[in-house]
């Protein structure tokens, strides 16, 4: 009754939405929901779009949002946390293991140049040493924005790139741990060489109880806990807040102890559905409220009208790309780097965003950096977000992926080897009876081709007792189940041995029992089940995928799989690693006698010289496969991958594709990928090829998520 009164009243809004929670966080969420996705349709990062937002409705802009709110400092300040915590769990820490001197070399370059720029920048407006080597410290760090596009270019085994991806967590952790030390310095006091050393080793003390601790922590409860995922998900959620609060404790700064937790735990977490549970909750709600509450506390007047601080702005963006490039000049010089190794290294090293507006945040707010320089700080992270990515995506193109030692894993074209010693075993499980015929229907011709056995499996999850009516039930309707895939089975001349299995629930049930099996492959059915539960739970493809120790080929067939003539094969990365898809296509086209076409789309702006080198490139690839009927290779220039690859298929009756999920980049943000628009847009019929999670090396491939899928 009160916000009515108020608003019959005309009382401004921003005071109604200032003493209504509820109302700032309806607010909060639209934003969230609605921005990232138009700014991503204008080919702008999402997260420089919760930035603009920020501006539009605060104080420089329509005052809808309260700076002073407690909500939003709360979410704030957990998105902080949040962001730097995702930050180091999404290290991957064996880039820099695999370029470890480089790593170190071209960090510190790439560190220390940015930094001593950005003290003399600082000292020049006549700002303290404390602020001066902040504003310095602001510069050194990068974020890796455009990750996704060497993924997509499938150059991550560059060493130039492996090298600048193991230089982010140098540089990172450097600026951070230079963010502490200005922070737990008075303001108005100098270096002093004791208070210093003393300062230093209490960050010793609690990096080495952060990271020794709890990933020992850590390893021991994961491996205790088995597959209890909520209680992993909470002991994640834990250690990062124990972190923060122990920083507290010892006067370090929060952000500090929140990438430390990061690292700390990133072993244990591993690639799996707990990270992904932990980075979804943050990625969705907390690290996207903070984008925008930075955004509320941008001064855009004082941007536009101060002289100061348009020369302050202009001064840090130039020094930045510039001390960036001579970093960049300076490892090819050393490490003999061609010119598009070394521009690849210098893109990949510009963007400032995650880091550098959490440091720059935590500065201001410590009373350490002006608004003057947080303004200047928008404008980097506005103008490095855009240009780091575009020239990456401009120069990567021409580099080639370096050879890198992987450790052997079977794939498709082992299995058929192996059936000499052994049958080849499809396990098949069968939930639905109106995608049932088609399901065996695809294992049958599989199995036959490799003269391999089928396994329909079907699961009765287990109750409470034993004798539960419901399990009564689950039985009976499995068992029919079963007895009509056998009678499918031996009507397409395969042998089947139906296996019923009573299990806690459907996916570890299908995931053990192809183990149990030693099964090649798992063939399943794909829905278009959505939403925060899928997202936040997972479901039954989900879970298969991360545990399954065989691929697992997700379909969605629109046909009888006997009438596939015309099957087609997008390859975004011409690495060995990126086949199996291939492979796959290639069992059920000499089951069908039918044709497979690879199509690889590359930039228009590709000369003819570099279209014929990937043609070559790729021709040697699927040669590998030693077929009788090698597959056609098609390369189209287009400036729309999902586009190209549509218009394509609608010639074709069967389209396989990747299947992984998602990628976060270090702010936090899902970034959108080819396969989810194709997934939505195709009309013919799919199967989505999964890798088990062990086997999956360097970057992954851009993939829709496993979370829409369901038997």
């Amino acid at each position: 009754m009160e916000l009515i009164l108020q608003v019959l009243a005309w009382e401004p809004t921003s005071q109604v939405l200032g003493k209504e929670p509820i109302v700032t966080f309806a607010v909060l969420l639209l934003v969230i929901f609605v921005v990232p996705i138009l700014f991503e349709r204008l080919r702008l990062p999402g997260l420089v779009g919760l930035v603009f937002a920020g501006v539009v409705l605060g104080p420089s802009g329509w005052n809808l949002l309260d700076t002073e709110s407690p909500l939003i400092s709360l979410l704030s300040d957990i998105g902080l946390v949040y962001l730097v915590f995702v930050a180091g769990l999404e290290v991957e820490i064996k880039h820099f293991h695999r370029q470890r001197k480089r790593s170190w070399g071209f960090g510190s370059l790439t560190f220390i140049l940015p930094l001593i720029v950005g003290t003399l920048i600082g000292k020049f407006f006549d700002f303290g040493w404390n602020t001066s080597i902040l504003i310095g410290s602001l510069l050194a760090s990068y974020t890796l924005l455009a990750y996704p596009i060497i993924s997509r270019l499938g150059v991550v085994n560059n060493e130039a790139v492996t090298v600048s991806l193991g230089a982010a967590i140098f540089t990172n952790l450097s600026a951070l741990l230079v963010l502490a030390v200005c922070v737990a310095t008075p303001q108005d006091e100098a270096f002093s060489g004791t208070g210093l050393l003393s300062l230093l080793t209490w960050l010793s003390i609690y990096s080495i109880i952060i990271l020794v601790g709890f990933d020992w922590a850590g390893k021991e409860f994961f491996r205790r806990s088995g597959d209890d995922e909520g209680n992993k998900f909470l002991f994640v959620l834990l250690t990062v807040f124990l972190a923060v609060v122990g920083a507290q404790f010892m006067e370090i700064d929060k952000i500090f102890g929140a990438f430390l937790a990061g690292l700390a735990v990133n072993e244990a977490v591993g690639e799996g559905p707990v990270k992904e549970k932990v980075v979804f909750v943050g990625s969705v709600l907390f690290i996207p409220i903070f984008f925008v509450n930075f955004g509320l506390i941008i001064d855009v007047p004082a941007l536009i009208t101060s002289i100061t601080t348009l020369q302050l702005t202009l001064l840090i963006v130039v020094g930045l790309i510039a001390s960036k490039f001579i970093a960049a000049f300076l490892a090819k010089l050393v490490y003999r780097y061609n010119w598009q190794e070394m521009l690849t290294m210098w893109s990949l090293s510009i963007p400032q965003v995650g880091t550098t507006l959490a440091a720059a945040l935590v500065g201001y707010q410590a009373g350490l950096l002006p608004i003057q320089v947080l303004n200047s700080i928008f404008v980097l992270m506005l103008v490095t977000s855009i240009v780091g990515p575009l020239i990456t995506s401009r120069i990567a193109v021409a580099l080639t992926s370096t050879p890198v030692t992987e450790v052997a894993t079977p794939n498709l074209s082992d299995q058929n080897t192996a059936t000499k010693q052994s049958s080849w075993t499809i396990v098949v499980p069968i939930y639905n009876p109106q995608t049932q015929q088609y399901l065996m229907e695809m294992a049958a011709l599989l199995a036959q081709q490799a003269h391999g056995r089928i396994v329909p499996l079907a699961i009765a999850t287990a109750a409470a007792h034993m004798d539960a009516p419901q399990l009564e039930a689950s039985l009976r309707r499995s068992e029919r189940l079963l007895a009509k895939a056998t009678a499918q089975s031996r009507v397409l001349g395969v042998e089947a041995e139906p296996l019923l299995r009573i299990d806690d629930a459907f996916a570890p049930g299908i995931s053990r029992a192809a183990r149990e099996q030693k099964a090649g492959l798992i063939v399943m059915g794909w829905g278009k089940r959505t939403g925060l539960r899928a997202r936040l739970f997972g479901n039954v493809i989900d879970n298969v995928l991360w545990t399954a120790h065989c691929p697992v080929a997700v379909t969605r067939l629109m046909d009888s799989p006997k009438k596939f003539q015309r099957i087609l094969v997008p390859l975004e990365n011409l690495t060995a690693s990126t086949l199996q898809p291939v492979q796959f296509a290639q069992m059920l086209a000499e089951a069908n006698q039918a044709q497979v076409t690879v199509l690889n789309v590359c930039d228009r702006r590709t000369s003819s010289s570099k279209i014929a080198a990937r043609r070559s490139h790729l021709t040697r690839l699927v040669s590998n496969l030693a077929v009788s009927n090698p597959p056609e290779i098609q390369i189209i220039a287009h400036e729309n991958v999902a586009q190209a690859i549509l218009q394509a298929a609608r010639l074709y009756d069967l389209v396989v594709l990747p299947f992984t999920r998602n990628r976060t980049n270090p702010s936090g943000l899902t970034i959108s990928d080819v396969t989810t628009q194709l997934a939505g847009q195709l009309t013919c019929s799919i199967v989505m090829l999964g890798e088990p999670q062990h086997t999956q090396t360097g970057m992954i491939l851009t993939g829709i998520s496993p979370t829409t899928a369901v038997v």
